[in-house]
């Protein structure tokens, strides 16, 4: 298959010259003088890999059901030398967004720990917008519908795994330098909205090559004394590689391009030696690689575009239907009709490109780590320059049609400006949008008036934070929401004249800016003011109206302003903390039961003893299994790979972590599927399963099993 030959490639083929030539690279950084203080640390932040509905496609039935990749948080610390220096940190998590409750806790774990060190204002939390993930940690009632309100274990999990990688940034902060590089990707991502970028101005679309940006910005840290630590990367693309029907936990294109990257580092390209470790084959990485998002907002991994699937003919251009319904218009990756397959494309592309940009990285950040911050109430915010005013949030009609990524159900129907009558009665049950907001959001037909919903608590966020993050030349635009690719260009060039006008050209030619997308919180999506008017999907989400972007490029204007003339500007008023509020239908977990006569751990359905296998074979053992929510096994794992090293001794090869295992769980059983790679050893290997049950009275055991051995040659 095409995509495993990339997907080999990869990792194995042309080793040496990428291993040669990140030698070179690494020797000329050794002779670069240590220009701030850089730190990088990675924690598990997986969460439950049962029953939770998965965040991102908002279809009811789709609940995690296992495990394909296990999530992690990626954190960057760069701080200014010396002990009163500024600095900033930066969290990649692999999560669909960021969320106001989960920075708000983070924060205040961090404030019992280091006090004022890390705050709001240097600390940015993106999300790269997995839709594989478990849900129910947002604080609004509108994120948390299809995840049957609020799942603590999802909250607990991203926010401890946060504040764990914050600490290993912080405990390994060491003297370096950051250099940066950029370059094209041309195969990766394309528009999925095209009819909206359209409508933008002609003389505006003639500067740009593409619909979307093909651009991918590196910053590579490199320890004065230890070479490479770590590397982060933005690049735009939706991570819905992975369609809805997956139920497997997975960072989807961007964290398999993490986990990717992580491996060729450690020079697994060249040998796949098993760990001694017992519980997980990775030990904890001194080298950490995050594909973080950016303006993505119109932007899909699903090259081959947008298919009708009972003709095969491409589906309707301006509303993506096919005889005039939505639900069998669906996007293509690559790999199709392989959703695996296609991840597995997508983020190589994006992981080849990132180790050349990586190898090759000659330009040094110099000069200040700042930052500033704000809270901004996006629902009536004045703008100057326009005579126009934002509005409270509300969905419009399209939200319900979905994307092609991701398709909605009924009769809803991308680019819809009028709404339907029988839809909108039942909108005025829940609340009827006033005259005002009618007129504010046009011509978005509203469905839910979600900025005017308060029952049981608030249905949208009002007051979002803002953040430019400055390391040097470098200005990162924390944004809480997606941005579509010509909303992030204006936004970015905003950004840029002020940066030059206000310092008087220091910036000009050197300065570099890249958007943050799914920041500290979430509040879906921003489009141009054109894009708007054709309501797609990416208009309908804009929450606060047709203006919603240039009030974002008005208050970010400030940011900037302040930070080239060193002033400060207005906290704003604080989001509201709603953990208190949150209810959670989630059911707990049954106990776990199994026949007579069998324990947790036995196999019901066995590896035949001493069979053969051959790299592309796939390998497959069930085991009698507990619910996976009895214990999340952070930074450990389900499954084991386990290759016999000697005579008696079996040690840990493969594990959650790797592209080629899968634990998939049913009740009342859980199955490991390893697909045996290229690269594989040869000799004896056995599968091993890891899990914990629950009895009738709430105890839980945890318990293991083995699967009979086999061979691989």
């Amino acid at each position: 298959m095409e995509s495993k030959r990339a997907v080999d490639q990869h990792v194995f083929s042309g080793a040496f010259f990428k291993m040669l030539a990140f030698l070179v690279a690494s020797l000329m950084v050794y002779r670069c003088k240590a220009d701030y203080l850089l730190g990088a640390g990675s924690y598990d932040i997986t969460g439950p890999a049962a029953d939770v509905n998965m965040m991102g496609y908002a279809n009811p039935k789709q609940n995690a059901a296992g495990i394909h990749l296990r999530l992690r948080s990626r954190a960057f610390i760069v701080a200014e030398a010396g002990n009163d220096g500024n600095r900033i940190v930066y969290v990649s998590l692999d999560a669909c967004m960021a969320s106001q409750a989960v920075t708000t806790a983070v924060l205040s774990k961090l404030k019992t720990r280091y006090g004022d060190l890390y705050t709001e204002k240097n600390v940015a939390l993106s999300g790269i917008h997995t839709h594989s993930g478990p849900g129910g940690y947002l604080q609004y009632l509108l994120y948390s519908i299809t995840s049957l309100g609020f799942v603590k274990q999802s909250f607990d999990a991203i926010v401890d795994g946060a504040v764990a990688s914050i600490t290993q940034a912080h405990n390994n902060l060491k003297p370096g330098s950051i250099f940066v590089n950029e370059g094209e990707i041309l195969d990766a991502n394309i528009n999925r909205s095209p009819s909206a970028y359209l409508n933008n101005p002609a003389e505006e679309r003639k500067r740009y090559k593409y619909d979307v940006d093909k651009s991918m910005l590196l910053l590579k840290l490199v320890d004065a004394q230890r070479g490479p630590v770590g590397t982060v990367n933005w690049f735009p693309v939706h991570c819905t590689s992975m369609n809805n029907t997956n139920t497997l936990v997975s960072g989807d294109n961007k964290g398999a391009a993490s986990r990717f990257m992580e491996d060729w580092f450690d020079h697994r390209s060249v040998k796949r030696e098993p760990s001694a470790n017992t519980s997980r084959v990775r030990s904890k990485t001194s080298f950490v690689a995050a594909f973080a998002q950016t303006n993505e907002g119109d932007v899909s991994p699903n090259t081959l575009g947008a298919f009708c699937g009972d003709t095969n003919l491409r589906c309707d251009f301006n509303h993506s239907t096919c005889n005039g319904s939505n639900e069998l218009c669906i996007a293509r990756g690559p790999g199709y009709p392989d959703h695996f397959a296609s991840t597995e494309i997508i983020a190589t592309r994006q992981m080849e490109r990132a180790i050349e940009l990586f190898a090759n990285a000659k330009d040094l950040l110099k000069g200040p780590v700042n930052y500033r911050q704000s809270y901004v109430d996006f629902t009536n915010i004045s703008i100057a320059a326009q005579s126009a005013t934002t509005c409270p949030a509300a969905m419009g009609f399209s939200f319900a049609a979905g994307t092609t990524d991701g398709p909605g159900a009924f009769d809803f129907k991308q680019g819809d400006t009028d709404g339907n009558p029988f839809w909108k009665a039942v909108r005025d049950l829940l609340r009827k949008p006033t005259e005002k907001q009618v007129a504010c959001q046009s011509p978005k037909p509203v469905l839910l008036d979600t900025g005017e919903m308060f029952f049981p608590y608030d249905w949208a966020p009002a007051i979002l934070p803002i953040q430019i993050l400055q390391v040097g030349q470098l200005f990162i635009l924390s944004v809480p929401s997606e941005f579509t690719t010509m909303a992030g260009r204006r936004l970015k060039d905003a950004v840029k004249a002020t940066l030059v006008e206000k310092s008087n050209g220091k910036y000009d030619k050197e300065v570099r800016i890249v958007i943050s997308g799914l920041t500290n919180a979430y509040s879906s999506y921003v489009t141009t003011l054109e894009e708007y008017q054709i309501q797609r999907y990416e208009g309908a989400s804009t929450l606060y109206g047709p203006h919603t972007l240039s009030a974002y490029i008005q208050e970010f204007k400030k940011l900037a302003e302040a930070l080239v003339l060193d002033t400060q500007v207005a906290k704003g008023p604080s989001p509201p903390d709603l953990i208190s509020k949150q209810i959670s239908l989630l059911p707990e977990v049954i106990p776990d039961t199994t026949p007579a006569g069998i324990k947790f751990g036995d196999v019901s359905r066995d590896v035949a003893r001493n069979a053969s296998f051959r790299a592309g074979d796939t390998v497959e053992a069930t085991f009698w299994s507990g619910s996976p929510r009895n214990n999340l096994m952070t930074e450990a794992s389900y499954t084991m790979v386990e290759f016999q090293s000697a005579p008696g001794v079996w040690t840990p090869a493969y594990d959650d972590d790797d592209w080629s295992v899968q634990f998939v769980w049913k009740r009342p059983s859980a199955t490991i599927k390893w697909k045996v790679p290229k690269d594989a050893l040869a000799g004896t290997y056995r599968l091993r399963l890891f899990g914990a049950s629950k009895a009738l009275m709430g105890k839980i055991d945890n318990f293991t099993g083995i699967s009979s051995e086999f061979v691989i040659i």
